[in-house]
């Protein structure tokens, strides 16, 4: 007896220690500590800042969001939505930059601020690349323009919500940019065409051009092509007609100057040299 009664405690602690543990995993682990706890909105949004000043936005997301969760309302938790949209456009987030912007706009559409939310919904997706394309160094023309026209429609909005805007200038340059690079896409895939034999197609392409991007530096490039495109075709009148429209808005075309050395035909050959 005395021999099966330490037996009987060593199992009976084994299975008290095995019944803890399960206990805690099935409670979960221990609850983090938060180190705001008795925080005002003011110390809050204070730290979240220094975070932001030192780059380390995820640590600034935190605090921005327990002030928001614990504040709802007030000068800080108004300030902490701008900061969090700010936030995760530098951690080059479009999606999380996209809803957090759009979430303040819904919310306080009357802000003084609320200018730099669309400011930031622009930005969000003005540089958006995938990560074979920046391995590759891809031109951003030679890509889907669904990021870009997302841009666009942003930065349209803010200039003509709020002429007087502060980023109205940037803005406005940057839609600038897009619409040209939008209309190099349409060429690019164009030019993709002719090297294909797919005429119409492409023509397609450099009429879609003249009618959406009229003021892009790519319209001379779409005559160019429809020129080329009706010629394969042997569409004489309709050639004959954008010679006409090309030679009145650009005299000193090679195609209508004449210092088009090479077959006029294939010109899309070697633009890239003339």
């Amino acid at each position: 007896m005395n021999r099966i009664l330490p037996l009987l405690q060593s199992v009976f602690l084994a299975i008290l220690v095995s019944t803890l543990l399960n206990g805690c995993a099935i409670f979960g682990a221990p609850t983090e500590l938060d180190d705001t706890k008795g925080w005002s909105a003011q110390r809050i949004y204070e730290t979240g800042a220094t975070a932001m000043a030192e780059n380390d936005y995820d640590k600034a997301l935190g605090y921005f969001k327990k002030l928001e969760a614990r504040f709802p309302h007030g000068k800080y938790a108004i300030q902490a939505k701008l900061e969090i949209i700010y936030a995760n456009y530098k951690k080059d987030d479009p999606v999380s930059t996209l809803v957090a912007a759009d979430r303040f706009i819904k919310l306080h559409p009357n802000h003084p601020n609320v200018d730099y939310a669309y400011y930031l919904k622009g930005l969000a997706t003005f540089n958006e690349r995938g990560a074979f394309e920046k391995l590759t160094g891809q031109q951003i023309n030679d890509r889907d323009p669904k990021a870009l026209k997302l841009s666009f429609e942003a930065f349209k909005e803010l200039t003509q919500r709020y002429p007087k805007s502060r980023y109205y200038e940037d803005a406005n340059q940057r839609m600038i940019y897009i619409v040209n690079t939008l209309a190099q896409h349409e060429m690019h895939v164009a030019r993709y065409y002719m090297n294909r034999k797919a005429y119409l197609a492409a023509l397609n392409r450099a009429k879609y051009v003249l009618e959406y991007y009229p003021k892009s530096e790519s319209v001379e490039e779409a005559l160019m092509t429809m020129i080329s495109a009706y010629d394969m075709m042997d569409l004489t009148d309709l050639k004959n007609d954008t010679l006409r429209i090309l030679k009145t808005n650009y005299p000193e075309n090679p195609l209508i100057t004449g210092k088009l050395v090479k077959d006029e035909r294939i010109w899309w050959k070697f633009w890239d040299s003339l």
